[in-house]
């Protein structure tokens, strides 16, 4: 008997299978058509892998209590998946969902299938394709003792980081895709704030793409050591095969997004989570999509003088590196932020400092600084901010002047950074006891009688302005 099933065969499928079967799992595959399990079945030589093409069988090969894995595009196919699943399952079966789905989705699902006596864990599941087939970070929610059953599988295919899985159970139902969630929202921060990084040493340094492949992998060696700086450096090492250009200058600067990142910002702002870098990248993604309107803008829209005061290169690699550093942090903040303040609305008790480690090994996002901000949850459980951390606060104050002058040349140098700018406002916003608020509280009352509280006495307040 197989001791676990996959289903949907794709890339990502594929090679989670391989993975299971890899780790000495008997691995039953199928998928809605043959030819991927065709495919899989030709270029692997693994004899764990037991090929279905039909539903039933499948399932039947399965031994009981069932565990099934979806790797399944997320939305509609998922519903149609376990729809033909369920006539052939029985009380206590596991399906799990490692797909992209949407957390509410997975609530929904786990609702739904508790009714019959079915466990579903919603499995968020980062690293791409190699990490599928390497070892990913793995983030499940749903029942705790349905976790325990599937727990020795997963956290045998998991990236492995000081010899301890990079799987941890995150919480009740759709926690685990909330987490992989927010998780892509930062993923596309990072990507963002890199983006810019590299921008501000191209356009107004100057340099060359050879020169900034060399200084993004001194980087990669220090402390903004991460998977995303790691292969920077090697797409702009890469060279076009065509035009023996480099592969960077040839590729079309418009980028899609699949949707995670969007749905990072609307549960931010359905609940009034400051994720502004994260909803920024976003809008940076939007507005590339407009290429013909930039082309043109381009010849129309007047920016700033081009002759500029040349640079001190050695001084300003710096600063770019300080202000690349703080922006990742307030980004990482966000997301953290973002858990914390979700965990406590939705009163699922996220293991923060946990979330961290499992972020160190197998995902996107991984990076030299997640085991601090591990030890800063681990030494101040009620940590609000991670910026008021020790470690952070320290950092803080040693590269925010970097991200200041970054910032300021790159717009005085007419240099788009939506990403730089927002972590700069994000951080003068939080670290401003006294803001400009009350004058909008006093604006709202005037024309909608809206009340506002005083500084000085309790009660709310209403003035009649006129």
């Amino acid at each position: 008997m197989n001791t676990i099933g996959v289903i949907g065969l794709g890339v990502m499928g594929s090679n989670i299978a391989l993975n299971m079967a890899s780790k000495g799992e008997q691995v039953a595959v199928y998928n809605y058509t043959r030819d991927l399990t065709d495919k899989l079945m030709e270029k692997s030589s693994n004899h764990s892998l037991d090929p279905y093409y039909e539903i039933q069988d499948f399932v039947q090969s399965l031994k009981t209590p069932r565990k099934i894995f979806l790797m399944v595009t997320a939305g509609k196919p998922i519903d149609s998946v376990i729809s033909l699943l369920v006539p052939f399952l029985e009380a206590g079966d596991i399906i799990m969902d490692g797909g992209n789905s949407h957390y509410e989705d997975t609530e929904r699902r786990y609702d739904e299938l508790k009714a019959k006596g079915i466990h579903y864990l919603g499995i968020g599941i980062s690293g791409g394709e190699v990490g599928a087939l390497k070892g990913p970070s793995i983030m499940p929610g749903g029942d705790k003792d349905a976790y325990e059953k599937a727990a020795p599988i997963l956290t045998k295919i998991a990236a492995q980081v000081d010899y301890t899985p990079c799987c941890v159970y995150i919480g009740p139902k759709g926690a685990g895709h909330f987490v992989k969630m927010v998780h892509n929202g930062i993923e596309y921060a990072d990507m963002q704030l890199i983006a810019e990084a590299y921008t501000f040493l191209r356009e107004r340094l100057q340099l060359p793409v050879d020169e900034i492949a060399e200084i993004f992998e001194s980087w990669n060696q220090g402390e903004l050591k991460s998977y995303l700086i790691q292969i920077t450096a090697e797409i702009l090492k890469k060279k076009d095969d065509i035009t023996g250009l480099p592969l960077i200058d040839v590729i079309l600067d418009k980028v899609g997004q699949k949707g995670t990142g969007k749905w990072t910002s609307i549960q931010a702002i359905n609940h009034g989570i400051p994720s502004s870098i994260i909803t920024e990248s976003l809008f940076a993604r939007y507005i590339s999509s407009l290429k013909d309107e930039r082309v043109y803008a381009e010849t129309t829209l007047a920016g700033p003088e081009i002759n500029q005061e040349s640079l001190d290169k050695e001084v300003w690699i710096e600063y770019i590196k300080q202000a690349l550093y703080m922006g990742k942090v307030c980004a990482y903040t966000q997301g953290f932020t973002q858990y914390k303040m979700s965990s406590e609305l939705y009163g699922w008790n996220l293991p923060l400092k946990d979330i961290a480690l499992i972020f160190r090994g197998g995902c996107i996002i991984r990076a030299e600084f997640l085991n601090v901000i591990s030890e800063a949850f681990q030494k101040d459980t009620n940590l609000n901010n991670l910026l008021t951390a020790p470690y952070f606060a320290e950092k803080a104050k040693a590269y925010q002047t970097g991200l200041r002058k970054v910032v300021s040349e790159g717009i005085n140098s007419g240099i788009s950074l939506p990403c730089l700018s927002s972590s700069l406002t994000y951080y003068d916003s939080y670290r401003t006891g006294k803001s400009n608020a009350n004058l909008l509280q006093a604006q709202r009352d005037y024309f909608g009688a809206h009340t506002y509280e005083r500084n000085d006495m309790e009660g709310v307040f209403h003035t009649n302005w006129q």
